[in-house]
């Protein structure tokens, strides 16, 4: 037997599908419970004010695999399956599951802090706003990649023309930030921001340490 062949199935598929799996299964469940329960949301999406007032800090992981709808969660997975696949061929399934989750995390808790100063639609926070969704995680291992692929062509949205990814992921994060000011739309543009900072820093402790390894894939990608 060789040693693909002695390999489980998780080990086989990718922690990014893997990931993607557990989103929309859990969106189904989520989905179902809440028709019994309208009060089960209020236990997974991550509310500053639960976390403060009721201590609710599993929210902070739990919001991350909640989507408001079949929509979020399409936009959402379909990034994942784009990002995450190139991500963790380069940095390996241990290293992009941590950032995954670290980012998603710290984007939560940026979220909670901000909101202490007020609701805002630019920022996408309130004390009793409700956060839910993958797009801290996601802008955590887009961050990476604009720090270790900078020159890497992407399509953003709609653009038809490809941008190189140290451009296009601040430029997307602002352009998401000036649809919620123009439409209203409560979207958590803090979260983003803390799922970048997460993930720039990681890609520049990994950038530092692997030099080597990150001149080549920089290159590579140019």
């Amino acid at each position: 037997m060789n040693q693909y062949q002695s390999k489980s199935f998780f080990d086989r598929i990718s922690i990014t599908n893997l990931l993607i799996g557990a989103n929309v299964i859990l969106f189904i469940i989520i989905y179902l419970l809440s028709l019994y329960n309208p009060n089960t949301i209020n236990y997974i999406a991550l509310s500053p004010k639960n976390v403060v007032e009721n201590y609710y800090i599993w929210t902070l992981l739990t919001s991350m695999f909640m989507h408001s709808g079949l929509a979020h969660l399409f936009v959402n997975m379909l990034s994942l399956a784009f990002i995450g696949n190139f991500v963790e061929k380069i940095i390996g399934r241990k290293r992009f599951f941590g950032i995954y989750i670290a980012a998603g995390i710290f984007s939560g808790i940026l979220f909670i802090l901000f909101s202490m100063f007020g609701q805002s639609t630019l920022l996408g926070t309130g004390y009793d706003a409700a956060a839910v969704g993958a797009s801290g995680a996601l802008f955590g291992i887009a961050g990476l990649m604009m720090i270790l692929t900078p020159n890497l062509p992407v399509y953003v949205m709609f653009i038809p023309i490809p941008i190189k990814s140290k451009y296009a992921i601040p430029g997307l994060l602002l352009l998401i930030a000036l649809i919620s000011v123009l439409s209203g739309w409560p979207i958590g543009n803090t979260a983003h921001l803390g799922g970048l900072i997460a993930g720039i820093i990681y890609g520049v402790y990994l950038r530092n340490k692997y030099k080597r390894k990150a001149r080549a894939i920089s290159m590579y990608f140019k």
